[in-house]
């Protein structure tokens, strides 16, 4: 099938998710993944309506950044590293991937220096898996807090990565842990901004869907199966 076959189908299945949890799917942000992915196929997906995507690796993000016609939103959303902090500083959108206290001061001091602020999300690890990054969901309350305090910096929610599972069900817990947290997170401190729960991939974003998420990460679905 094609990117927009693809897409159409993807695009139903998010309105159908959001319609089962009484959501306006107007509200749900799709961000194409496009890790691998040659510059003609993201223009394709561009020209089908797509205004955000999203890049794990530094390289590739400079690359097509520079490549492509400005417009699209750029969603940074793989592990960054603090030596690398200055070269998407004012060319994203949203940083997806706070995990730890020298980055959100890395990311601030880069911020002032350049004159802007950075929108970022919280990396949670809400399965304590070790295999990934992200903040134990005991530590987020406090880590944002302060992470919201930096200048240059603005706290805009939480975003996780599930496990791996063959049935979607399985990672439904997780979604809605991390919804609660940023529930109690608002209510406890109104100064925080929890407007983001980016979680959902190609596997399970119906679920996300319906358990909160407003901000999905879909690459294999938009794009197929890609070489590594």
């Amino acid at each position: 099938m094609s990117i927009q076959g693809n897409l159409d189908v993807v695009r139903k299945r998010i309105v159908d998710a959001a319609c089962r949890a009484g959501r306006d799917p107007a509200e749900i942000k799709l961000v194409a993944v496009t890790k691998t992915v040659p510059l003609a196929g993201i223009k394709e997906v561009l020209s089908c309506g797509v205004n955000a995507l999203g890049e794990n690796r530094m390289q590739e993000f400079l690359i097509k950044h520079s490549h492509l016609p400005r417009g699209p939103e750029w969603h940074f959303i793989g592990r960054l590293q603090t030596n690398k902090v200055k070269k998407i500083i004012g060319r994203t959108a949203l940083i997806h991937s706070l995990d730890r206290w020298s980055l959100a001061q890395t990311i601030s001091k880069a911020a002032c220096n350049s004159g802007t602020v950075a929108r970022v999300l919280v990396q949670v690890n809400v399965a304590g898996e070790e295999t990934k990054t992200g903040l134990p969901p005991e530590e987020v309350p406090e880590f944002a807090v302060e992470a919201g305090r930096l200048p240059g910096l603005e706290v805009c929610g939480l975003m996780t990565i599930a496990p791996v599972c063959s049935d979607p069900e399985e990672v439904r817990p997780y979604f809605k842990q991390l919804r609660e947290l940023a529930r109690r997170l608002q209510a406890r401190f109104p100064e925080l901004r929890m407007n983001y729960l980016s979680m959902g991939m190609t596997g399970d974003f119906e679920v996300a869907v319906e358990e909160g998420a407003n901000i999905l990460r879909i690459g294999t679905a938009i794009f197929g199966e890609r070489y590594r």
